[in-house]
């Protein structure tokens, strides 16, 4: 069985390379995180974990009730995280020296293209284990959908969606690098003044991982 991913030219490419264009790194999402920090599987067990208290003290010993109410707890986890880890298997974030690449999706994959002389900023926030999350702001005008970004974009952002490379390795390292490239790509170096210069600041707290 032949899967649409297998026959790309390059992994995580929709077509080959240009003459003169190479890929400086490639990554995806680490699905543990990308479950507890995008579909807040640890949130959703804590809930469960307290409705199932509730209904200890409250059913009068009925331990079917209590049952039901903790499996479906564990239900709701193992769906949310099943669903993480499809989203990780299913994306490629791809940077090269122009342009960075997402092909994300599960069911409907889809590549987004993102040349890098579009990007204003590169904000990130750190996890302690070393993951974190990588946003771009987008400068000019562009129809990046919110939906059809997520759970690749940067939360809330809704009327000016920011595709995030989310729950990768070694995340200060990458918007580092991806800073450096998108000010490479600017004239002589420089931010044009429709640009602001490319910079890595960050947008959270660090939290645990």
């Amino acid at each position: 069985m032949i899967t649409e991913y297998e026959i790309e030219p390059v992994p995580g490419l929709p077509a080959p390379l240009p003459r003169g264009e190479r890929i400086v790194w490639q990554g995806k999402p680490e699905w543990r995180t990308l479950a507890r920090t995008a579909f807040h599987t640890r949130m959703v067990a804590g809930y469960f974990t307290l409705l199932t208290i509730v209904a200890a003290i409250g059913s009068g010993g009925n331990l079917f009730g209590i049952a039901m109410t903790a499996l479906s707890g564990v239900a709701c986890v193992a769906l949310l995280s099943l669903i993480a880890w499809g989203t990780a298997r299913g994306a490629v974030y791809t940077l090269t020296d122009k342009r960075l690449v997402l092909r994300i999706g599960i069911a409907l994959p889809k590549c987004i293209n993102l040349p890098l002389t579009l990007v204003g900023s590169v904000d990130l926030v750190t996890r302690a284990d070393g993951t974190g999350d990588v946003a771009l702001n987008v400068t000019g005008a562009q129809n990046l959908g919110y939906v059809a970004l997520w759970p690749h974009a940067r939360p809330w952002k809704l009327s000016k969606p920011q595709p995030m490379l989310r729950s990768i390795p070694e995340a200060q390292q990458v918007g580092a690098l991806i800073a450096r490239l998108c000010l490479a790509a600017s004239p002589q170096g420089e931010a044009s003044p429709a640009m602001p210069q490319p910079s890595v600041h960050s947008y959270g707290e660090a939290v645990a991982a």
